[in-house]
């Protein structure tokens, strides 16, 4: 997998405005698109120049890829929203275990996983202990 953009540490969505997330999660839905096919979606009100912008913007934060389509450009998503979901998942986790406190943090989070779900606790034990055997196989 390519390394994601570190996004300053921030979370990866909340670093979009509303309308980059629309935007987003437009091309998610059609794959590629150029701006006409995204305004021609119908789901934003915004005018082609002003969705024109965002999608640039969208490309200039490393969010989309783009080639030339006629007097157009197509953009595509430069990461699966997978990878964006662990990119966001990956920062709000790394801020909070260094906001001291890391036990109390770790604690809040088996407290929220078992309230979820008792089998996520077991899937979790599971995932913590296939990292630790990852990490000693690392240490050898």
């Amino acid at each position: 997998m390519e390394e994601l953009p570190s996004f300053s540490g921030t979370a990866v969505r909340p670093q979009l405005g509303l309308l980059e997330q629309k935007v987003l999660d437009i091309v998610w839905s059609l794959g590629t698109a150029t701006v006409r096919e995204v305004v021609c979606d119908g789901k934003l009100w915004q005018t082609y120049p002003t969705i024109m912008t965002t999608m640039d913007r969208l490309f200039k934060k490393g969010f989309f890829n783009r080639v030339p389509d006629g007097r157009a450009f197509r953009y595509s998503l430069k990461y699966s929203p997978e990878e964006l979901q662990r990119a966001e998942a990956f920062s709000v986790i790394r801020r909070l275990l260094g906001a001291g406190q890391v036990s109390l943090h770790l604690s809040y989070l088996v407290e929220a996983v078992s309230a979820q779900d008792q089998r996520l606790l077991d899937e979790l034990q599971s995932l913590v202990e296939s990292q630790r055997a990852a990490l000693r196989k690392e240490e050898l």
